[in-house]
């Protein structure tokens, strides 16, 4: 059973013949030797008692990057891409995101939480037990409003541990300049918000910018990201991606928790990001999609940063799976398993914020928790594409929200 240090680094304890006791707060009560627990829960009755022999316990997956609202899938767009049209090219023909958006403004709220929650439940079942989700496909208030409600009301009626994200920056409106989406931001959206947050209506963690070239440039990113720090929000965003701009070391300037893409992140922003603790949260699946150069995982590695994933699922880049991200990672980004496995849980928790409750089987924390039909758990990752018969239990908070009936008909792998 591998369960994750705190200290962020990719060290990995294994336990066999071990067992694992969660309470009816959801939280871990003991995690070692199968003996040992025994005799000193000889007294307890139990729930639900999941007999794992010959199987493998892990911690629940979080993905530190989801875009996960929306309405108008790009299916049409990827013939586009795969001809070889460029994501700017695209985007300037008036598709990406503002096909999207466009789609977002016309839905209800019932229908965009409909898709949402099928959305998360896909991720579920691959394994993710946090999720964070961004709005940012309305970019008015009235649409990222609408979109953080959606959020709101998965909060409250999942079993899936969500983060919230507000993106308004994530492109500039049509008709708009960037000066002028960035003062409607500032003046308008991020104090609706604040409001909000104050009467208790929607709760937002993270505040998010889209910083690149013919988006929004340095100065606006940190105008945008200190207002909304001001408020109370984690700075989360993204940076770097296609062009060269600064953002990390903006990000590690700021105090920033995290900084996602980075594929074109400079030397001086890898050793800031190293210094400030800023993770870096990379997107395997995007890079993959859009073929653009795959961000330095190793050299970031080798200088200290921390190191989460996400699955970047949108319209762009449709992948609900963590453990394909963690593949990806393995294979495209030349990290070890174990290093996927730590940027999977416990980074990508670190990255959210949550480390102290999330991400690893330590007593104390949150009940959240895999069980895999393996006894190795490298399967998981070493299995491409093959989550669906292999995530035997998904258990948030001490409670099985999802049970694999193919593992049973299946001998283990």
């Amino acid at each position: 059973e591998p369960y994750l240090r705190r200290d962020g680094a990719a060290s990995l304890g294994v336990l066999r013949a071990a067992s694992l006791v969660v309470g009816l707060d959801g939280c871990i009560k003991a995690v070692g030797q199968a003996d040992v627990i025994r005799n000193q829960f000889s007294e307890a009755t139990f729930e639900r008692i999941i007999d794992c022999s010959g199987k493998c316990v892990l911690p629940g997956l979080v993905d530190a990057h989801t875009h996960p609202v929306w309405a108008g899938d790009r299916v049409h767009e990827f013939a586009m891409k795969l001809a070889g049209a460029s994501y700017m090219e695209i985007h300037q023909a008036g598709g990406g995101i503002h096909f999207t958006v466009e789609r977002t403004r016309k839905a209800t709220e019932d229908e965009l939480f409909t898709s949402f929650q099928h959305r998360l439940e896909r991720m579920l079942r691959a394994g993710s037990t946090l999720v964070e989700c961004k709005s940012g496909y309305g970019l008015n208030l009235e649409t990222e409003l609408k979109m953080l409600r959606v959020i709101e009301r998965a909060k409250k009626s999942m079993e899936i541990g969500i983060s919230s994200t507000y993106c308004g920056a994530h492109a500039v409106p049509k008709g708009k300049t960037a000066a002028e989406a960035t003062d409607d931001i500032i003046n308008s959206h991020l104090p609706k918000l604040k409001e909000l947050k104050l009467s208790g209506e929607i709760h937002v963690n993270n505040i998010d910018v889209f910083c690149e070239k013919g988006v929004f440039d340095l100065e606006s990113t940190r105008r945008i990201l200190q207002a909304g720090k001001d408020i109370g929000l984690q700075i989360n965003f993204h940076g770097d991606e296609l062009h060269p701009m600064k953002s990390a070391e903006l990000g590690a300037e700021l105090g920033a928790r995290a900084i996602s893409h980075l594929e074109e992140v400079s030397d001086e922003g890898i050793v800031a990001m190293a210094k400030a603790k800023c993770a870096a949260v990379l997107l395997p699946t995007t890079a993959y999609m859009l073929r653009l150069k795959q961000p330095q995982a190793r050299k970031m590695l080798e200088e200290g940063v921390i190191i989460a994933l996400g699955s970047d699922f949108n319209p762009n880049a449709y992948c609900f799976s963590m453990p394909m991200v963690m593949h990806l990672a393995c294979v495209n980004m030349k990290m070890s398993m174990n290093e996927a496995l730590a940027a999977a849980t416990i980074n990508a928790a670190y990255a959210l914020g949550k480390s102290d409750t999330h991400g690893s089987l330590e007593v104390g924390k949150q009940g959240d928790l895999l069980i895999i039909n393996s006894s190795r758990w490298e399967h998981l990752i070493y299995q491409f594409g093959g989550h669906e018969a292999l995530i035997n239990y998904v258990i948030v908070k001490g409670k099985v929200i999802y049970e694999n009936e193919r593992c049973e008909k299946m001998s283990s792998y």
